[in-house]
């Protein structure tokens, strides 16, 4: 779990909530007037026939008015404005017929209409916004209505990463024979800033025990987490396993998904480890579903659930059962304006750009087989994701 600080609420944009902001005041803090109209006594309204008032004097928002609404006066009032003494009612200006000082009113009123009580959003006492909750725009407005200027949040969370392969390059650096550019540690850069994390990039290991072995070690001793690509599978130079197990411990290896088969996660020391696949699609597969919800756990965050929901198939599915799978998907509407998805062409692994020209995942449960056009299929959108 991370540490806890005190920031300044602009500060605390999209971070954790560590302790319930507890309200201090009433919101709102006085009966007031929910638009602009005439307040007046409810038990004072016209019961069938048209009823005049006088109007005694005008509530502004801020600006509380001295005089008391008796039988057959009434306050203009503006949204916001503080109810007199004796009003408990209000009449929107629409339905008002207004004559120098003096209002008529129809009947087909109730008492208590337009108002907002004191307390109505909030009590003292109540909890405003609870712990584990990620702050957002609506969260800073709620927090400095309460005049909170500062909150207690979680500590960003510190993860290393890295990748592993003698055959990667940085971007800035000529490819030879059998070299491709790193793509992986960018990719997780992204996502690791898109949900607040400090990410520590530690750049390319070539695939030699010894090295791993200190980037293993000297990232566990930096971070809360570290985060690996490439390495995880069954080759001959596929080393992260075995170094796993000899600078810490493996938790699991191997999920029954498609992409990313080979996931490995353990622990160094007290740094939580994971060691994603290689292949492009395969780390963002796996970081989505298995390392992002680990990492919000991890930060305190509650109540976060992945956004999936049931959506007719254009086209045709191919998918053998005896793996989860999370193809690419865009979900779009279709001519009667209804949800649909249709998948975004080749699905392997490899193919980042199906990543970039997607915007949802289409989840295929373990024993599901091909999926035909027309079929309702599951979709997890990207939106929800970040």
């Amino acid at each position: 779990m991370a540490g806890i600080e005190r920031v300044s609420v602009r500060q605390a944009l999209d971070r954790i909530l560590a302790e319930d902001v507890i309200s201090s005041i009433n919101v709102p803090p006085h009966v007031n007037s929910a638009m602009d109209g005439y307040a007046l006594a409810g038990s004072d309204l016209p019961s069938s026939e048209a009823k005049s008032y006088r109007i005694i004097d005008t509530v502004l928002a801020g600006v509380p008015s001295s005089c008391k609404v008796e039988s057959g006066t009434c306050v203009r009032i503006m949204t916001g404005g503080m109810l007199p003494a004796g009003a408990d009612t209000v009449v929107m200006q629409e339905e008002a017929r207004v004559e120098g000082e003096t209002l008529t009113l129809q009947s087909g009123h109730r008492p208590g209409q337009n108002v907002r009580q004191a307390g109505e959003d909030l009590a003292i006492g109540d909890v405003a916004i609870p712990r584990g909750k990620r702050i957002g725009p609506a969260e800073l407005g709620l927090a400095t209505s309460l005049g909170c200027a500062e909150l207690m949040v979680r500590r960003p969370l510190r993860v290393a990463f890295f990748s592993t392969g003698d055959e990667l390059k940085s971007v800035d650096t000529p490819l030879g024979d059998g070299e491709i550019y790193d793509s992986n540690r960018y990719t997780l850069y992204g996502m690791l800033q898109r949900l607040g994390i400090n990410g520590i990039d530690m750049g390319v290991i070539p695939d030699e025990r010894q090295a791993m072995r200190e980037a293993f070690q000297t990232a566990a001793a930096i971070a809360d987490v570290v985060l690996t690509s490439g390495g995880v599978s069954v080759g001959e130079a596929d080393y992260t396993k075995e170094v796993l197990a000899e600078v810490g411990e493996v938790g699991f290896w191997k999920l029954a998904i498609k992409p990313g088969r080979p996931l490995a996660v353990g622990r160094i020391g007290q740094a939580v480890f994971f060691g994603l696949p290689g292949n492009p699609v395969a780390v963002m597969v796996a970081y989505y579903q298995f390392v992002q919800p680990a990492l919000r756990k991890m930060l305190g965050e509650k109540n976060r659930f992945p956004m999936r929901f049931f959506v007719p198939l254009k086209g045709h599915i191919r998918k053998r059962p005896g793996r989860t799978e999370f193809q690419r998907g865009i979900l779009e509407t279709d001519d009667q304006g209804r949800l649909c998805v249709r998948p975004t062409g080749a699905q392997g692994s490899g193919i980042l750009r199906s990543m970039s020209q997607a915007n949802c995942f289409i989840v295929l449960p373990h024993e599901q087989g091909n999926r035909a056009d027309g079929e309702m299929v599951e979709v997890e959108p990207f939106h929800a994701l970040s």
